[in-house]
């Protein structure tokens, strides 16, 4: 299953059943597991795992040193991932930066050509990171989100479920959960597709409609718009993920356009 041109290190783990292509590089300490698929010129290294079942393209590089000036080469750090991930052609995935720190993937995630994640981001499963999209480091992205093409998010911003973003969105605030992102720092309206392609119940989502109307329509500061939906009393734990994230974010969260 090892191609006679790849270069394994002796030191490194892999499955009996793991594939490993032409010209591939996989260094010491890295770790994979039964099933996954390393194509041809891919690199991984560094304290990285590998989950089940995972495909690795052409030309990704995995758990590489941390773009930071002041990672020292020497460090230990890992790069964490689950499984049924796809990494296709030319993306990134760095490890962390600070000693025995991680970079985390989840599980059933998708990252077209190019995309990258930067050192110590959490990303949970689900989540779809189209090409070129860039994430910074410390950044968390929540399941089931949706980056488009050549989006930007900056280092330590956090991102709820099911948010879209618009191809070439930037963002360096925090973005709440159902919510779609364009632009430059603007929420545009909830992301309704993405909610009923989820399975929510009508109830959730008038309630979420209801909530999306005090907090980014009713002229409330946050406090004020937060005490009117904990008034209404909505059932809906979404409602409840929603408050929460707010409450929780360390960065403010996104204002509504215009």
């Amino acid at each position: 299953m090892i191609h006679p041109t790849a270069v394994v290190s002796a030191k490194a783990q892999l499955d009996s059943s793991v594939e490993v292509g032409p010209y591939a590089v996989i260094e010491d300490h890295v770790r994979i597991a039964a099933g996954t698929k390393v194509w041809a010129h891919a690199y991984v290294t560094g304290y990285t795992e590998i989950g089940r079942d995972n495909q690795i393209h052409m030309g990704a590089v995995i758990g590489h040193f941390p773009q930071d000036l002041k990672f020292d080469g020497r460090t230990r750090s890992f790069l964490k991932m689950g499984d049924r991930n796809t990494f296709r052609e030319y993306s990134t995935i760095h490890r962390g930066t600070e000693p025995e720190s991680s970079t985390v993937i989840g599980n059933d995630n998708y990252l077209m050509g190019g995309a990258h994640v930067a050192h110590n981001c959490v990303v949970g499963s689900r989540v779809i990171i189209c090409n070129y999209a860039v994430l910074g480091g410390y950044a968390h992205v929540a399941d089931q989100v949706f980056i488009s093409a050549s989006v930007m998010i900056h280092q330590h911003v956090h991102v709820g479920r099911l948010v879209i973003f618009s191809g070439g969105a930037g963002v360096s605030r925090d973005v709440p959960p159902f919510m779609m992102a364009c632009e430059r720092n603007e929420i545009w309206s909830m992301n309704w597709v993405g909610m009923q392609r989820a399975g929510f119940s009508p109830e959730t989502m008038r309630e979420m409609k209801g909530v999306y109307k005090i907090f980014y329509r009713s002229g409330l500061n946050v406090t004020h718009a937060l005490r009117k939906i904990e008034e209404e009393n909505f059932k809906s734990p979404e409602v409840a993920e929603f408050v929460e994230f707010i409450k929780n974010s360390p960065n403010g969260v996104l204002p509504h356009r215009g």
